[in-house]
């Protein structure tokens, strides 16, 4: 299998920079899905994935508009998982959106998430800090869609406008990241039931953000159990070292190297993860994810 190639914004001409990762207001990104395609058009994007968490709510819309402006769209996914007792991320690209299995199963992923949000809402009581579901959910007057989901980003706004944290990272580092005096999650399905969904969806899977789980034996279990096709080797979160590592894990095991900003926009005057375009792959690769997927019978317009 091809490798590919992943790159900084500087090393390609704009016509042939794709960003894989971002998120929307379909889950915990600031943007809607219309403003994430404009803002890729004009940045000079010639594509971007769409990989919200647990729904592909948004997918329908950000390709009517990629449509319209010239951009070209790949439907995509980030589905949290749980292996080696951290929190596992299975990026998914060219699934279908209209795949009536995945949707289903994508609904009881997010009433997991669900069970995790009551659950850090009751920690965040006992600890004394006292914020509501209703307040989460409102996610700063852009109340919850059909198909949409909430998460700890929008917890952290609400810390934050209460006084209860000083900034998003401080509302993390005290209260939210695994780890921290709130943290707390349920069963989640395995990296490897999460490849098969996506695969089982006419789409490819990828371990995200490697550098994240602080564990590389652990990552190395997750490649090969879950037999991924492509390890997200350039990320905000990773330094050169982890590049590196990550890059030359992805020649071993002849895995397609990808990138992406994980766009969630503009909180708090603070861009998370990365800017929009900032880490970018070629058209190369984006061919090779799109030659990897596995055969289905029918595949949704919104893929083309």
């Amino acid at each position: 299998m091809n490798e590919g190639n992943q790159v900084s914004k500087d090393t390609l001409p704009d016509s042939e920079r794709y960003d894989l990762h971002m998120h929307s207001t379909a889950s915990d990104g600031m943007n809607t899905p219309k403003e994430l395609v404009r803002l890729a058009a004009e940045r000079g994007l010639r594509g971007i994935a769409l990989t919200d968490h647990d729904t592909v709510a948004g997918a329908r819309e950000a390709a009517e508009e990629a449509e319209f402006v010239g951009l070209e769209f790949v439907p995509g996914i980030e589905i949290s998982t749980r292996a080696g007792e951290k929190d596992i991320h299975v990026l998914g690209y060219f699934v279908n959106p209209a795949d009536t299995l995945f949707l289903e199963r994508l609904a009881g992923l997010r009433g997991i998430r669900d069970q995790r949000n009551d659950l850090i809402l009751a920690r965040l009581r006992e600890l004394g800090v006292d914020i509501t579901l209703d307040e989460v959910k409102d996610r700063g007057g852009r109340p919850l869609k059909p198909g949409e989901s909430v998460g700890r980003p929008h917890m952290a706004d609400v810390l934050v406008r209460k006084g209860y944290a000083v900034d998003l990272r401080d509302a993390f580092d005290r209260y939210l990241a695994e780890g921290a005096a709130a943290y707390v999650t349920p069963p989640r399905i395995t990296p490897t039931e999460a490849a098969e969904w996506i695969r089982e969806a006419g789409g490819v899977p990828v371990l995200a953000h490697p550098g994240l789980y602080e564990d590389d034996k652990l990552v190395r279990e997750v490649i090969e159990g879950a037999n991924v096709v492509g390890i997200e080797v350039r990320h905000p979160d990773h330094d050169a070292a982890g590049e590196e590592r990550y890059r030359e894990l992805a020649r071993q095991y002849k895995l397609i190297a990808t990138a992406g900003s994980d766009y969630h926009g503009v909180r708090q005057g603070v861009v998370f993860h990365g800017e929009l375009g900032e880490y970018v792959v070629e058209e190369g690769v984006v061919n090779a994810l799109r030659s990897a997927r596995f055969p289905t019978e029918s595949r949704s317009r919104l893929d083309r």
